[in-house]
């Protein structure tokens, strides 16, 4: 059943991680990161950070629906995004690092979701009374996830060698990915979704995109010869179940 509020959210992003650390499921990955950013951005607005509070509430569970549909439909065998579905297929293979896992789930949630659901929030001429919150909500993303990334290299043995590396030039050589980017691509997916006033309209252009976002996922996953061999040496040293790297993930995101 979809989210009606950031309570629910919450609640059924709750029931995913429980469910992953039970059943030793890499989804639960993404889950315990999303969750973090979702209570992150339920703080904000009780604070009165953005410019519209309720609106911006709106927007975070119309954006989470997304990913969550695209759960249920895949635990279901049913049909979701192809950027999703790589994403969830993924967690079924040992070879992924965890920052695979979350730069998966972050590809086809941010470059996809967050641009239709900014769109559908603020349809037509309204889509430019929601850039400077869209620029809010994503400086929080960005500024989340780099502080995960940093404690997610030296949760490891051999990642806190590598962590004296740039942590971003290693990110990019994974596959070029980078919030700023996505942010922006993400902005230029809402200006292209807002004037489209047909279903088929809408459900066209949504296919395109993701096409193109699920090319890019391709690319986290095989981001090339010298890079697979770096990150392959560095999920050995991934050690611990999945259920006890889901714990320890936990306990990361939770100070951040």
């Amino acid at each position: 059943m979809a989210a009606s509020s950031i309570r629910e959210v919450i609640e059924q992003l709750n029931e995913i991680v429980d469910h992953s650390i039970n059943t030793g499921s890499r989804m639960g990955y993404f889950a315990v990161l999303y969750r973090c950013v979702t209570e992150s951005v339920a703080q904000k607005i009780n604070e009165g950070y953005f410019d519209d509070g309720p609106r911006m509430e709106k927007l975070d569970v119309l954006f989470a629906n997304r990913y969550l549909d695209a759960y249920n439909a895949y635990a279901n065998g049913k049909t979701c995004t192809a950027s999703w579905q790589l994403a969830f297929d993924a967690t079924k293979q040992w070879k992924p690092m965890v920052m695979h896992h979350l730069l998966l789930g972050m590809n086809a949630h941010i470059s996809l979701d967050l641009g239709i659901a900014t769109a559908i929030i603020s349809p037509g001429d309204k889509i430019n009374d929601i850039h400077n919150d869209f620029l809010k909500i994503n400086a929080l993303l960005i500024a989340m996830i780099n502080d995960v990334k940093l404690k997610l290299f030296s949760m490891w043995p051999l990642s806190k060698l590598l962590a004296k590396l740039n942590t971003g030039d290693l990110e990019n050589s994974m596959a070029g990915f980078s919030m700023i980017v996505a942010r922006e691509a993400a902005w230029q997916v809402a200006l292209a979704y807002a004037p489209l006033l047909t279903e088929n309209a809408q459900q066209a252009y949504i296919t395109e995109r993701d096409k193109k976002v699920n090319a890019f996922g391709n690319r986290i996953l095989n981001p090339g010869a010298w890079s697979s061999t770096v990150m392959y040496a560095l999920r050995l040293f991934e050690t611990g179940t999945t259920a006890s790297k889901i714990n320890k993930l936990n306990e990361e995101v939770t100070t951040v």
